[in-house]
């Protein structure tokens, strides 16, 4: 399945993908799409639904983020061999953890909205795993169980705020609209090898990131196992498993984005996100 929120900010619903590229709304069956709906019985459940049964959505409705009520949004650093390379830094000898301020999270389409002071606004595709089961001191052998499902964001990262002023990466990685997550939860059942997923970014329509979680150093399975020897992980947690080379920090000489660019981004089988680049102005 195919699951997505729509609606207003703030006033999302929730909904599906249905097999003709119709959006239909779920809100008769589920709450919204987060906690204990995205257990593996209760998505069995909406499994079952015949999704033409369902009302029609608008194709022109906003899609909010495809999963709510997150309470951490984990990002693995360097997760890519290649993008190491790009970035000057040894592969790390176990993943490099930190975690983005979940008021980052927003709509798959909302815009990417540049900071005040920012210099050094850069891009990021990644895949993004979503949880939908308790998980603590689970093998790697059996993580993938816990897995609801998967989808795309935008690690969007201001690379000054990030690397060169006090203290940790996490103040470079949380301004809002530094999360576009979605446009779908799909469940890990339609995503048969999450190893092997060809993901891209361009800005403007030029080509900026082509690669594929092939390069991924540390696969899905090793990294629900691992953080979850540190940390509870609850239904609705997302993590953001690294990005391939192409950012803008890598290239020579660095490229950064500014008001009137457009993002545009997706990974194999999970859809496609579009944002338009503005000035904070609040």
């Amino acid at each position: 399945m195919k699951l997505l929120r729509h609606g207003p900010k703030g006033q999302e619903k929730p909904g599906l993908l249905a097999g003709d590229g119709s959006i239909r709304d779920l809100s008769a069956h589920v709450g919204d799409i987060g906690g204990d709906a995205l257990t593996d019985a209760a998505l069995a459940r909406l499994a079952e639904i015949d999704p033409m049964s369902l009302p029609l959505v608008g194709a022109d409705t906003r899609l909010g983020a495809c999963v709510v009520g997150t309470g951490k949004f984990i990002c693995i650093g360097l997760n890519y061999a290649d993008h190491a390379a790009e970035s000057g830094m040894a592969v790390p000898p176990e993943p490099v953890i930190f975690m983005k301020a979940t008021s980052a999270i927003c709509g798959p389409n909302d815009p990417v909205i540049i900071p005040r002071g920012s210099t050094k606004t850069d891009w990021e595709v990644e895949l993004a795993v979503i949880i939908g089961t308790r998980c603590k001191y689970v093998p790697e052998a059996d993580a993938m169980g816990y897995v609801a499902g998967y989808c795309v964001t935008n690690d969007v990262s201001e690379r000054s705020f990030q690397t060169e002023r006090a203290g940790q990466w996490t103040k470079g990685k949380s301004c809002d609209n530094f999360g576009q997550i979605g446009p779908y939860l799909v469940t890990r059942d339609e995503v048969s090898d999450p190893q092997n997923l060809k993901m891209w970014l361009t800005v403007n329509g030029q080509k900026m990131q082509d690669g594929s979680t092939k390069t991924m150093v540390y696969g899905v399975a090793h990294v629900v196992s691992y953080l979850s020897q540190f940390m509870t992980l609850h239904p609705g947690d997302i993590i953001s498993t690294g990005t391939p080379p192409g950012v803008g920090m890598g290239m020579k000489p660095p490229q950064y984005l500014r008001a009137g660019d457009v993002v545009e981004l997706s990974v194999e089988g999970l859809g496609q996100q579009r944002q338009e680049v503005v000035a904070d102005l609040v």
